[in-house]
């Protein structure tokens, strides 16, 4: 039953209760995507104007796609500006796990209209996979100087505050209690313990990393100017200490972060409490 207070248990239009995202698949399309449009926020919508009713433009195009397989507890959401668009604006993925929990696997929020920079690609074209594949090194310099994280190819659209509660209400009203994820670099751990999660692995590495960028610490004494991306100062920052990270600064690769947040609850943890306010571009 759900937890949090004003919220009802998602039911189909027969009344019957469902528990996962494997039986939401199994729903009519229309009845499917009317439940997933409902964890999208609704400025995006305004945004990019686009009916919440029919997920379409001012055209009649969709606008939004929703996958979701039948017979899979997994559903992909992608939103464009235009269907013909490469980018998404809105991307989420999520899954049942095998514990009865939800696992937020993906989120990603880009402003169409701002300036965008090629990190997810090699020097050919090629998508770099979140640079296992590869760095682009001239973008992310000029993603870094325009204030982006890693990883990001453009601006966000500071959505993300008002999806996670529309998020948490829903996984809630499926009668789950946790949601889990991997934060795929630092300043994303940083940014959900914002949002009340706390860690199953990679605290210990969160605590060392902030411990070893103060003054005296080995991070700290890296921050020598060698690259862009390890300028002294950037210990003071959680966009600066990302890129160092993901520069490579580290002696272990970034990995095995695994994160979780109690429904209704929020576990308080803070791993880099003397950060600078910045605004960021998420």
């Amino acid at each position: 039953m759900p937890r949090l207070p004003g919220n009802e248990e998602l039911v189909d239009a027969g009344g019957r209760a469902l528990h996962s995202l494997r039986e939401i698949n199994a729903l009519p399309l229309e009845e499917r995507e009317r439940v997933y449009a409902g964890i999208l926020p609704l400025r995006l919508f305004a945004y990019l104007d686009i009916s919440s009713q029919t997920l379409c433009g001012p055209d009649g195009l969709k606008r939004v796609r929703v996958i979701a397989p039948q017979g899979i507890g997994l559903v992909r959401i992608e939103v464009k500006e235009h269907p013909a668009d490469p980018d998404t604006v809105f991307f989420l993925e999520l899954a049942d796990t095998h514990y009865g929990q939800m696992e937020l696997s993906f989120c990603i929020i880009a402003d169409p209209k701002a300036p965008r920079f090629g990190v997810d690609r090699d020097s050919e074209g090629r998508d770099n996979c979140f640079t296992s594949l590869g760095r682009n090194i001239p973008e992310e310099m000029r993603a870094m100087a325009s204030g982006l994280f890693p990883n990001q190819t453009r601006r966000g659209l500071h959505l993300f505050g008002e999806f996670f509660p529309l998020f948490e209400r829903f996984v809630d009203s499926l009668g789950m209690e946790m949601i889990v994820a991997e934060p795929l670099t630092y300043d994303n751990a940083i940014r959900y313990e914002k949002y009340g999660f706390d860690y199953i692995t990679g605290k210990r590495l969160m605590l060392e990393i902030d411990r070893e960028f103060r003054p005296g610490g080995i991070l700290f004494r890296r921050l020598d100017g060698s690259t862009p991306f390890r300028m002294p100062g950037a210990e003071r920052s959680v966009r600066g200490r990302s890129w160092a990270i993901h520069d490579g600064i580290m002696d272990e690769a970034w990995d095995e972060v695994r994160i979780y947040k109690t429904v209704g609850k929020h576990a308080g943890i803070d791993t880099f409490p003397a950060r600078n306010n910045e605004g960021g571009n998420r």
